[in-house]
């Protein structure tokens, strides 16, 4: 998928202040991407860096090492399972987890998904080790807040929400106010995205002639992706749901993901 580079900071921004800040990390498979509010406006903000630079001395390390208010570390999954919560016991994590066929580089994670459900999925392990600097009780499911940021929208029929990532393309759907569907998909080339589209509104018996796709992530409406997916379903839309102030030359649609990460609460690993 396309690569962004883009590098923020409030001219207010001072890091002896960051006590004051919270610090958000979405992590992907090969990348992070971080910002820092406060008062919900943006300070500082920065993406697609690769994962080593976690490790390495320089000016990003310090501004990510510093003491926060509150921080919230979004870990991918390379694969996921939902399960009720009233299904869910810790004891049986690991029958879960037999599932998602976990390669011994791999560890399994049991977290908060949303109000109804405990995500069980699996990330690499020497990310996990990369993050605990930031404390493990302080990681999330990457995606958690941007479902409950959409969660909270009023219900729309038919609407499919997208998030394009580097590695993963996400789909959610909500059906009578509650969560309906959530799948990830991993992206090999940029047709992924109207093939995987056109595929989950068939999952989801919807006619894409009469459904929405909202898009937040890597995408614009002028490129080729965008095109691609108007010609097969009747309105194609990017994101808008505010969550902090920003800086013009930042659109809502593509940092939601990571700033919806304020909505979360952390939680331990299972």
């Amino acid at each position: 998928m396309d690569k962004n580079n883009n590098h923020y900071q409030e001219n207010s921004f001072e890091i002896s202040q960051s006590p004051n800040y919270t610090l958000l990390i979405q992590f992907e498979v090969k990348s992070f991407t971080y910002a820092i509010v406060f008062n919900k406006k943006l300070m500082a903000y920065g993406e697609n860096y690769p994962i080593y630079l976690l490790d390495e001395p320089g000016e990003l390390a310090d501004l990510l090492s510093a003491t926060y208010q509150k921080v919230f570390i979004g870990l991918p999954g390379d694969a996921l399972t939902l399960v009720p919560n009233p299904l869910f016991l810790n004891s049986k994590v690991a029958d879960y987890a037999r599932y998602l066929d976990v390669k011994d580089n791999e560890k399994v994670l049991a977290q908060k998904f949303d109000s109804e459900n405990i995500i069980i999925y699996k990330t690499q392990a020497p990310l996990i080790k990369s993050v605990e600097k930031f404390g493990l009780d302080n990681t999330v499911y990457a995606l958690q807040g941007w479902v409950k940021a959409l969660a909270s929208q009023p219900e729309a029929a038919n609407k499919i929400y997208i998030e394009i990532g580097n590695d993963h393309i996400h789909f959610l759907y909500f059906l009578a106010g509650k969560l309906h569907f959530y799948q990830i998909f991993e992206v090999v080339d940029e047709d992924d995205l109207a093939y995987f589209s056109v595929l989950v509104a068939e999952q989801l018996q919807l006619n894409s002639r009469s459904t929405t796709l909202s898009l937040s992530g890597i995408i614009e409406t002028s490129d080729n992706k965008f095109a691609s997916l108007s010609r097969f379903f009747e309105k194609v839309e990017l994101t808008n749901v505010p969550l902090v102030e920003l800086p013009w030359h930042l659109e809502n649609h593509k940092v939601l993901s990571t700033v919806s990460l304020l909505l979360c609460e952390s939680s331990e690993e299972a």
